[in-house]
């Protein structure tokens, strides 16, 4: 946050003396605009809004974030962006009314290292030096320079004292701030909305509003459509910063600053166990590496929390949090709207617990799809680069798969009971669009991305217990799942209205007690092998994102009739079919049965197929 006093004459070191009367300067004027901005109530804090259909973007800045390529640097340039990440949540999607004057320091607040703000990079008597809550002028630069685009009245704006390579101060169109006297305020005519974020790379603050090109015509200030700024990183002919200039008489100077320091690490942020991603992180893990995790599974015997937690710097739990969660859920239905609903508030709930773990050192983020619209929401991967552990459909796709299901259905009582909220689904959508990798062992999901997919191997678990053939002449089939539509079960039903075998059922009813009547059906017992006498698994789903039930009869060598959305394709033993196709399932299954029959024949109840 460079200041409005100005700088030392060129090649003068700053001594102490000049810091404590700055500081006295700074402290007087803070005081008299404290006094004057509660006594005139000119300015206010504005709350955040959703977005509306309507509006559309007046104007926009896009700055880098990662301007100093310096590795002596690059702990400032991390603060300065961890600071922009805090900030932001005090400015994105706030609205301003007509005619009232937004004030940089009324809407974000003073920067405190309570508040989690950390050292970055401030402009201070020609120097760049650490200061808590330093960087956030990139923001106040760009805010200003928007405002200019889109024609707003300039209310109070300062110049900085010296120009940084690569900013927007080489174009004209900064603004300093420095709390709370140096401020920068502007407002329009027009009611308008503040969209402010961060991706890997890049500020980008947008304005939007309902106004038409009426109003950008009239209104809109003569500047240039474009800003040429140097990407290249600062020049040698820019302010000295104390992490590496070699004045050696300065106060502020740093012993060893240029010497090479080993900055930045990686966040590992997962919830539910799956051994293909835990075998991913074991190999890309480095040792400096943050692991945040529900509970040690392995600790506490917990097969659902078993991610190896060997190798980490740093291994954070959500203990009191994963109890509470696992009470809740034992109160919950199997099904419906209600065990959604709070599943998704857990999530949230552990995203949140998660963003507090991740310090402004973190510079990569490997997490799990579930928390992935919270973190991106809240602005946690802003300045980052993350990777996705994918392992369901994005939302907007598992409404679509949905919404099929149910039209092909719409007596099931389980294909339209409940889809996640609008907002959720696109936070999630714009989230996958900026993120560098998505992993996953599921084809489907994978095919969804192929520019940013990375397919790992299923964990096809190791066979200990044989399987017993059928002592009965009537073919078995299981159904490895609850009767639901999602789960193909319309589908199945059928596909065996003619044919002479026996389903083995594993779950729940819930589309109704008589929805197999017509046929030959047994329930698991789980004092029983569920593959025994199995002559194939099948799974028609719509949805199945975590197909362990096939795995294992893969395993076991039992063939598997699985549609696509499974996510099995190209594995040996398995039929792949399309969702929701009852003839292409019912050919797959007689085509089974043809190959494990005795005779030349099978017979079914009301024709022979040769």
């Amino acid at each position: 946050m460079p200041t409005a006093i100005n700088s030392e004459p060129e090649n003068h070191a700053p001594a102490m003396g000049d810091a404590i009367i700055f500081r006295c300067k700074a402290t007087l004027l803070q005081i008299k605009r404290s006094a004057r901005n509660i006594l005139s109530h000119e300015v206010e804090r504005f709350p955040a809004h959703a977005a509306t259909a309507n509006q559309r973007i007046i104007a926009e800045s896009v700055t880098p974030l990662w301007t100093e390529d310096k590795r002596a640097e690059l702990s400032l340039v991390a603060g300065k962006v961890h600071n922009l990440r805090l900030a932001l949540r005090r400015l994105n999607d706030v609205e301003v009314p007509a005619g009232c004057v937004f004030s940089f320091w009324k809407q974000i607040g003073r920067a405190r290292k309570w508040k989690g703000y950390v050292a970055g990079r401030e402009l201070r008597e020609g120097c760049i030096i650490p200061t808590i809550g330093g960087g956030l002028c990139q923001l106040s630069n760009a805010l200003y320079d928007t405002a200019l685009r889109a024609g707003f009245e300039i209310v109070e704006r300062h110049a900085h004292t010296q120009v940084i390579p690569g900013s927007l101060a080489e174009a004209g169109r900064d603004a300093t701030v420095f709390w709370n006297y140096v401020d920068l305020r502007f407002k329009s005519r027009h009611a308008f909305r503040i969209e402010a974020l961060m991706d890997a790379d890049s500020l980008i603050v947008r304005f939007k509003g309902d106004a038409g090109g009426d109003f950008l015509r009239k209104h809109r200030a003569p500047v240039r459509d474009s800003i040429n700024l140097n990407s290249d990183g600062p020049s040698s002919d820019g302010p000295q910063s104390c992490l590496s200039c070699r004045v050696q008489d300065c106060f502020r100077h740093v012993e060893n600053g240029n010497s090479p320091i080993d900055f930045g690490c990686a966040a590992y942020l997962v919830d539910e166990f799956w051994p293909e991603f835990d075998c991913y992180i074991d190999e890309a893990r480095h040792e400096r590496d943050l692991l945040c995790l529900p509970l040690d599974g392995k600790r506490w015997s917990k097969a659902n929390y078993a991610w190896k937690t060997e190798g980490f710097g740093q291994v954070k739990q959500e203990q009191l949090f994963t109890l509470l969660r696992a009470y809740r859920s034992r109160r919950l239905a199997m099904q419906g709207a209600a065990r959604q609903r709070e599943l998704l508030a857990a999530q949230a709930r552990l995203a949140r617990n998660y963003v507090a773990h991740l310090s402004f050192d973190v510079t990569h983020v490997t997490l799990t799809q579930s928390l992935l619209p919270y973190l991106w929401r809240d602005g946690a991967l802003g300045g980052r680069t993350f990777d996705v552990l994918m392992t369901a459909l994005p939302l907007a796709r598992l409404h679509e798969r949905l919404d099929a299901a149910f039209r092909l259905h719409p007596e099931s009582n389980t294909l339209a009971d409940f889809r996640a909220d609008d907002w959720l689904v696109e936070a999630e959508s714009e989230a996958l669009q900026n993120a560098r990798r998505i992993i996953t062992p599921h084809t489907e999901i994978a095919a969804l991305f192929p520019e940013q997919s990375m397919l790992v191997h299923w964990a096809i678990p190791t066979s200990r217990t044989p399987v017993q053939s059928s002592a009965v002449n009537q073919p078995r089939l299981v159904f490895p799942a609850p009767t639901v539509g999602r789960k193909g079960a319309y589908e199945l039903r059928a596909a065996l209205k003619e044919l002479d075998v026996r389903l083995m059922l594993m779950g729940a009813h819930l589309e109704g007690k008589n929805f197999w009547q017509g046929i030959a059906v047994e329930q698991y017992r789980r004092e029983e092998n569920w593959l025994d006498g199995a002559v194939a698994v099948v799974l028609p789903a719509f949805v199945e994102h975590k197909p362990r039930r096939l795995l294992e009869a893969i395993a076991h060598g039992v063939p598997v009739i699985a549609s696509t959305a499974c996510g099995l394709e190209n594995i040996r033993g398995v039929v792949n079919i399309p969702p929701g196709d009852a003839e292409a399932l019912r050919t797959a299954i007689e085509n089974l049965l043809l190959q494990k029959s005795d005779t030349p024949s099978i017979q079914t109840k009301e024709l022979h197929l040769i």
